[in-house]
């Protein structure tokens, strides 16, 4: 896959999670992708603040964009 495919995947994977972020006041956004490994991103909102952002970053936004991207080994919050 090149980088710009999984650029692309990773933008679709987000765009599945984004509607249960924005029902709590939260939004994602795809800051980079470093070796085409590890994604990094950026909570906005609520999310920013939520004491259960780290669980919802591995649970709910890395599951999702390995399931599009099987080779991305990690997500990572930036701040």
């Amino acid at each position: 896959m090149t980088t710009e495919e999984i650029t692309q995947k990773v933008n679709l994977a987000l765009e599945e999670i984004r509607p249960f972020l924005h029902k709590d006041g939260g939004d994602i956004s795809l800051v980079s992708i470093i070796n085409d490994r590890i994604v990094q991103v950026q909570l906005h909102g609520n999310c920013v603040y939520c004491t259960v952002n780290q669980m919802t970053l591995k649970t709910g936004v890395e599951m999702t964009i390995k399931r599009y991207v099987p080779q991305i080994d990690s997500v990572q919050q930036v701040h």
